[in-house]
Formats: C-alpha cells, sequence, structure tokens
C-alpha cells in the first residue's frame, strides 16, 4: 500500500482472483518407428508432411512410418511429434578417416545416422575481407545425378569465441543446423577446442553414414529400441502429445507396456492400436483382442480393424496394405476440430481419405460380433464410402461393463484432467483456506461452463451437466494440516448414440 503523504486520488492495482483456465492441445499425435533420416536423440514435432520429408526424409519402403504419418497428415491431422528408433548398426557420416577434413582442426558429423549422411557436402569460403572469418555452405549432393542442392549456409563465422562481430562456428552449427555438428556422436561430452587458423575448402562430401538394418514392428530388435531406456517411446516423456501411434506394432506384451505409458498421469495420452496384418475376422471373433482388452490400462486405447488398402507413391500408387492408425489420429484431429473431443471420431462423417478400400469388407453381423468385443470396425458403405463405424474403449468389452467404454468419454475426461492440472498450479503453496477455495470454485467452474455452452455435457443446465466442490467438507482440518487441498470436479458426459432404434408400427383403422 502506497504511503499518503499528500492530499489527492491514489491509485493502487489489486491482484485479480481470475486464473484463466484453458483447454490443452487434444490431437497433438506422436508416431514411433525406423526411419532412414532424422534425429535419435529426442522426438521432433511437425507440423506438415513436407516438414516431415525435409526432416525424415519422407516415404520408406522398408517402414511404415511415413506412410502412417502421411495417412494422419491427409486425414485432418495437424502435429506430430516424430521418434526415429535406430538399430545399434547404424553408422554416422563424418569427415573423419582416410582421406578426410577438419574445419578449424575438427571433424565434422552429420547430425544423426543414416546413409543420408554420406550425401553432404561442405565448402568453405574465407572471408576476403577479413581472413578469420569465412563461410559453411551445406549441400546435398544427388546420387542419381541430379541438381546439388543448398540445405543451410553458415556466414560471417569464427574461430574465436570472444569475437562480438562474428559467429562462434562451433555454438552456430551445433545449435542450428539440422544437418552437421562438430560433436562426436560417440563422445558427445568431449571438449571442443578448434584450431586457429581455417582453410578454404572446395565442395566435399562426408563419408561411412549407414542405414543399419531397418526395424520391423513386433520383432525383438524393434521392441528393444522401442521401450529402451531415456529412449524410444521414452522420449515422448519430455514432450506433450495427446495420441500415440506406434504403427504396426501388435506383440501383446508390448501392446500392454504402451498401454501403460500412456495411463501414466505424466502422459495423460490415448493409444490407437493396429491388429495384426494377418488377422481375420473368424480369429477375432474367436479369440478376440486378447490380453490387451483386460489390461489394467486398456481404457486408454482402442483397436481398429482391418488393415488398409492405399496407393503407394514408391510403386506407382499400386496399392499397399497398411495400418489403420494413421488414418485414424487423423480422423481423431479433424473431429477434435469440427466438434470437439467429445464427440465420437465415428460415423458418416468420418471417411477415411486416401484409399483404395479395406483388407476385409465385413458384413453388420461380423460387426456387430467384434464390436461387442471392443474391436472398432472400418466399414465400406456403398453411399459413404471406407468410415470409421466404431468408438469403443479397449475396456469397451460388453462383460466388462466400465465406465470408460466408449473413446470419446475417455478422452474428454483426459482432457479434463490435463486441462484442469495445468490450469491450477497458481493454486500450490497457496493459504489453505476459504479464500482458496472459493477462488478454485471460480476459476474451474467458468472453465466447466465454457464446455457447457459449447455442448459438451448432458444436461441442459448448468447444474445437471457439472459440479465443482470445494469447501469446508471435503476439505477437513486433517488435511488442511497435511498441506492437502482437494477439489472434486463432476460431469455428466455425451454417450454416442452407437445403436439408433427406430420402432415402426401400423396404427389400427379408424371407422
Amino acid at each position: 500500500m502506497s504511503a499518503f503523504t499528500y492530499p489527492g486520488v491514489y491509485i493502487e492495482e489489486l491482484p485479480s482472483a481470475v486464473h484463466t483456465i484453458t483447454g490443452v492441445a487434444t490431437s497433438v499425435a506422436a508416431f514411433v518407428g525406423w526411419a532412414d533420416q532424422g534425429s535419435v536423440t529426442q522426438a521432433t514435432l511437425v507440423e506438415s508432411w513436407s516438414d516431415f520429408q525435409t526432416q525424415f526424409g519422407g516415404l520408406d519402403s522398408r517402414s511404415l512410418l511415413g506412410y502412417a504419418v502421411n495417412q494422419f497428415f491427409a486425414n485432418g491431422g495437424g502435429q506430430a511429434y516424430i521418434v526415429r528408433l535406430v538399430f545399434t548398426d547404424a553408422k554416422t557420416a563424418s569427415s573423419s578417416g582416410a582421406g578426410g577434413f577438419k574445419i578449424g582442426g575438427l571433424p565434422v558429423f552429420a547430425a544423426n545416422p543414416g546413409g543420408w549422411g554420406s550425401n553432404i557436402a561442405l565448402t568453405v569460403t574465407l572471408n576476403p575481407a577479413d581472413a578469420t572469418r569465412f563461410s559453411i555452405l551445406v549441400q546435398q549432393v544427388s546420387t542419381t545425378g541430379g541438381p546439388t542442392v543448398t540445405l543451410e549456409n553458415f556466414v560471417n563465422l569464427s574461430l574465436n569465441s570472444a569475437d562480438p562481430q562474428g559467429n562462434y562456428f562451433v555454438t552456430v552449427i551445433d545449435s542450428e543446423s539440422t544437418n552437421i555438428t562438430f560433436i562426436d556422436p560417440s563422445n558427445p561430452t568431449a571438449t571442443l577446442t578448434p584450431g586457429t587458423t581455417i582453410a578454404a575448402m572446395s565442395l566435399t562430401q562426408l563419408k561411412g553414414g549407414n542405414d543399419g538394418t531397418p526395424l520391423t514392428p513386433s520383432t525383438g530388435n524393434f521392441e528393444t529400441a522401442l521401450t529402451a531406456t531415456g529412449a524410444g517411446v521414452n522420449l515422448l516423456s519430455n514432450v506433450f502429445f495427446n495420441l500415440l501411434c506406434v504403427p504396426g506394432e501388435t506383440t501383446p506384451a508390448v501392446v500392454t507396456t504402451l498401454q501403460g505409458f500412456c495411463a501414466d498421469p505424466s502422459n495423460r495420452a490415448f493409444y490407437i492400436v493396429d491388429p495384426p496384418s494377418t488377422a481375420t475376422y473368424a480369429a477375432l471373433n474367436t479369440s478376440g483382442p486378447g490380453a490387451i482388452v483386460t489390461a489394467p490400462n486398456a481404457a486408454n486405447s482402442a483397436l481398429y480393424f482391418p488393415w488398409v488398402s492405399a496407393p503407394d507413391p514408391l510403386a506407382g500408387n499400386r496399392p499397399k496394405m497398411v495400418p489403420p492408425c494413421g488414418f485414424v489420429a487423423g480422423i481423431y484431429a479433424a473431429t477434435d476440430a469440427a466438434r470437439g473431443v467429445w464427440k465420437a471420431p465415428a460415423g458418416i462423417d468420418a471417411g477415411l481419405t486416401g484409399i483404395n478400400g479395406l483388407q476385409y469388407s465385413l458384413t453388420d453381423q461380423q460387426n456387430g460380433d467384434l464390436n461387442k468385443q471392443a474391436i472398432n470396425c472400418l466399414r465400406s458403405f456403398p453411399v459413404y464410402g471406407n468410415i470409421v463405424w466404431g468408438s469403443r474403449t479397449l475396456l469397451g468389452n460388453d462383460q466388462v461393463g466400465s465406465q470408460w467404454k466408449y473413446v470419446p468419454i475417455r478422452r474428454f475426461a483426459l482432457f479434463l484432467e490435463s486441462s484442469l492440472y495445468q490450469g491450477t498450479q497458481w493454486a500450490v503453496f497457496e493459504p489453505n483456506d476459504d479464500t482458496l477455495w472459493g477462488q478454485l470454485r471460480m476459476n474451474i467452474g467458468a472453465f466447466m461452463q465454457g464446455l457447457f455452452q459449447q455442448g459438451a455435457f448432458q444436461g441442459t443446465t448448468p447444474q445437471q451437466a457439472y459440479f465443482v466442490k470445494c469447501d469446508s467438507e471435503n476439505n477437513p482440518q486433517a488435511s488442511i494440516d497435511q498441506g492437502i487441498v482437494s477439489v472434486t470436479v463432476g460431469f455428466a458426459p455425451l454417450y454416442p448414440a452407437e445403436f439408433v432404434v427406430i420402432q415402426i408400427q401400423q396404427m389400427a383403422g379408424q371407422s
């Protein structure tokens, strides 16, 4: 408070009790698989198919990853994190070895493993006005005789880290280049000390890059890389995502592990599971999805059947069987954007874009047999084409009777949890009394009211749709003494109209 010393009007700004809660994004996908280039030490965000092509090389006939990402963007996806898996025999191209070169006394390495690095070529040009400064041009040399493509150009570089007008080249390139680095991947913590002189160099390629053994889903090497500590899918723990796709991975034990990863409170994600490529209606109807249905975290996942026939640009657009997860993740994103996460990503508006057809054409009876076993079917209808015709989680088996039976209800609950978690961080360490309780009720209530107005809940009034409770009843003195404040948020979810029953009767004749 200001010290009042002279007569007049004093203006004071008071803190507001309003802390707006913003709903989190609901359809940021994550794709994990083998690619021939791209970072292997972090999950990389891509926001378009061309972005994926630039950073991970696009389609590769040896992997399902590129096809799934392409299908995600083609069907409405907007953002995806990519985790690239590689086998231990993948090699990083460099300037070391016989006939190699160094720049400023340091060898150069491709930014990540793969044969792509051997197509990187560098040109060093000295500044004619100042021999202590230079430029490095990074280009890609074609293996088929095509033109050399310029990728990056670093100018006004200096070997002197204290040079106020030049860029210290090790720092600049290591932090900004997506193609080259001076950090040795076999010894990333080594101290770098560039030489005192620099020499001009004509276009010279790196060498020694190797893709290594392509990793095929549902095989031992793939699954080892997928679940490795501090690598593989665990790299996603450092980013925010909602949907997980591991195209073609069908081993039950690994699927169960991924279900648990998505259910972890630090992730709160939803896993779109692919069936085996060899799965048939008869086999699934006999055994169902197996243990992954009864897994403790099955509610955070859904299975879609069958695989999809799509044109393969690498084979003259001839049909290629691909898993459905990429298509479905794109439809999730498109439905969220158009209707909201509380709308089931299924129905006549959930059409599959960019396909030739489905692996199997299912009948209504076959669809019904699989649906009650928590297997969502992709169907082909004469008028509407190929569409998603199911919206059950893997806890959606009729015999389980779970509250998380339906995909939109489970995903909406995850959306609420993540939004409230992020939007109430301000309350930590605040005095735990009536003032805090009232602020929590007000801010959470405003967020829930906004969702109610968007049609996210059952009920025609807020009282029927949701409630927020935070008072002395659920915050007794014993909890206060332990530093705990409890907020109970209830909501009436919108259940999808899975079965539409129309009753028709003939009216008796009137005399």
